[in-house]
């Protein structure tokens, strides 16, 4: 990366951080400090834990559409402003509405997108995918962070101290945006990282990206509806007081990381992603009955390490199967899809969780994750793996002719095996067998490739 692509990362990144810190932090709290607050239920609770998702899942692709037109930095300092505001109402709720209310404006501060794009606006197509990785990082490391210091400082103030920091942090986004992003200027659309309108269709009725859309839903929403009973287990069944709770979180979370390398060399070295996925997600299903509580401190232990295990290797290895799997050109529009789906697994398992526990108690909430998650491993096994096929972009030449003739090289050329034409865009997006594909003729064509 050259200085700017560099700075540009390093404080999108930053920026991302900031923002996914905020929302992450009350994941072991809420069901705890706002039990207390008038018209709290634990269906209420659930709700305000999961409803940011809702608003997230239908903003994120319009607003990624709208910076389109009117610019990134707006849309950026526009949805930061407004999760800071929510923050704000969260922090002087004096009733579980207030706090529902101010989750909801949290998640309709929707960014995720726009700042997906400014990173592909401020960086050359080569050093994109070491973009999008480090990008991808910012939002593991944020959850670690926040399981760790979201109990330490509702310690210190409760929920109003952590949404207050929260809102502050959003407050630190827009400096950070307004005196540190570079300026970019305005430049076509990126179909492998903006959401391109005409295939959205084609992104959620492809049999293998619905798989994938399907998973990342049933993971978060699993993820959300067990932090909805978790913190209430550490605390109340396990006798462990709430600002202590970190201590059991982060020595899982660190030793996940190394529970995770055996499951990479299995997908990566030796070619099993399939045997890998169902791995993690039977480790999923296992960890349900440890984690409830039922058989003391340390088997509750062994069970969150053994979930973090199947989550964070899941939660990386989806984005990554998503972009196998898509067709030319719609790495974007599919991304979009997938984020989504995501959002609103996050909400589904925020308002189930807290339904069910309110109704059935908090053994029948593992019991619905358990039922979730083994029908996403009954889906896995009929997956097929993707394809490793290079994905290659081509500026067609501005002349009518010239872009027609290159247009019928490529169409013609073996080992493509998908081919899309944005005409508005003046681009081809190519999916190609390596084997086959001759990369020689893209000079010829007239283009540079990705």
């Amino acid at each position: 990366m050259n200085a700017l692509e560099r700075r540009a990362v390093a404080t999108l990144s930053g920026l991302y951080c900031l923002r996914m810190l905020g929302l992450f932090m009350v994941l072991p709290l809420l069901s705890l400090y706002a039990a207390d607050l008038s018209g709290a239920t634990p269906l209420l609770l659930g709700l305000a834990l999961g409803v940011y998702g809702l608003a997230q899942a239908l903003l994120q692709i319009p607003l990624g559409m709208l910076s389109d037109r009117v610019g990134r930095l707006p849309i950026i300092i526009g949805g930061l402003l407004l999760f800071a505001l929510g923050s704000l109402l969260a922090a002087n709720a004096e009733s579980i509405y207030g706090i529902i209310f101010g989750r909801l404006m949290q998640g309709a501060g929707a960014i995720a997108s726009t700042i997906m794009a400014l990173v592909a606006d401020l960086t050359r197509d080569e050093q994109r995918t070491k973009a999008m990785a480090l990008m991808g990082m910012s939002i593991g490391l944020s959850f670690a962070v926040a399981l760790v210091v979201g109990p330490v400082l509702a310690n210190l103030g409760g929920l109003t101290l952590v949404f207050n920091i929260t809102a502050a942090l959003a407050l630190a986004g827009v400096a950070l945006a307004l005196l540190a992003i570079p300026r970019a200027e305005r430049l076509p659309t990126h179909g492998e990282v903006g959401t391109v309108p005409s295939l959205l269709r084609r992104s959620l009725l492809d049999p293998g990206l619905a798989r994938l859309n399907a998973g990342v839903f049933i993971l978060h929403c699993v993820l959300m509806a067990g932090f909805v009973v978790l913190p209430m287990i550490l605390e109340q069944n396990l006798g462990l007081d709430r600002v202590q709770h970190w201590q059991v979180y982060l020595p899982a979370l660190v030793l996940s990381l190394l529970g995770m390398v055996p499951l990479m060399i299995l997908a990566e070295r030796y070619g099993r992603l399939r045997v890998g996925f169902m791995l993690a997600i039977s480790f999923l299903i296992l960890a349900q009955l440890p984690i409830s509580g039922s058989f003391g401190f340390w088997p509750f232990c062994f069970g969150l390490w053994l979930y973090f295990v199947g989550f964070n290797y899941l939660e990386a290895s989806l984005p990554s199967l998503v972009s196998k799997a898509v067709y030319a050109g719609g790495k974007g529009t599919a991304l979009g899809v997938y984020s989504s789906f995501q959002f609103l697994g996050a909400f589904v398992g925020g308002a189930g969780g807290g339904l069910i526990l309110q109704y059935w108690g908090a053994s029948a909430v593992f019991l619905f994750c358990a039922a979730l998650l083994l029908c996403w491993l009954v889906l896995v096994a009929g997956m097929r793996v993707p394809r490793d096929l290079l994905s290659l972009t081509v500026r067609l030449p501005a002349a009518e002719a010239a872009a027609q003739a290159t247009l019928d090289v490529l169409r013609a050329a073996p080992g493509v095996i998908d081919l899309l034409y944005m005409a508005d865009e003046g681009t081809v997006y190519l999916k190609v067998d390596e084997a086959l594909f001759d990369t020689d003729i893209l000079p010829s064509a007239g283009a540079p490739a990705e």
